[in-house]
């Protein structure tokens, strides 16, 4: 999955209140180990406190690529989002 597939989801359950900024935090210190290049977000993410929700969502949202609709629906879907 790509990374802007993940902050799509990331977004919509901020927003909606189905993710917290904590677990988006603990998806970007994995990102960081397992990626070959570190990415400014990345970093920025990785370094914000769990009450800190507008300035993950800020970062999310200057991940680059394209997401992808069916992987997007899929982990909406298993999360009872439609």
């Amino acid at each position: 999955m790509n990374y802007r597939t993940k902050a799509e989801y990331f977004i919509r359950g901020i927003t909606q209140g189905f993710v917290e900024a904590s677990e988006v935090i603990a998806w970007a210190d994995e990102v960081i180990v397992a990626a070959a290049k570190t990415e400014d977000w990345m970093i920025e993410i990785s370094t914000c406190g769990p009450d800190e929700r507008m300035k993950v969502l800020s970062q999310l949202n200057t991940i680059k690529g394209e997401a992808d609709p069916v992987e997007l629906a899929a982990l909406l879907k298993a999360k009872g989002i439609s």
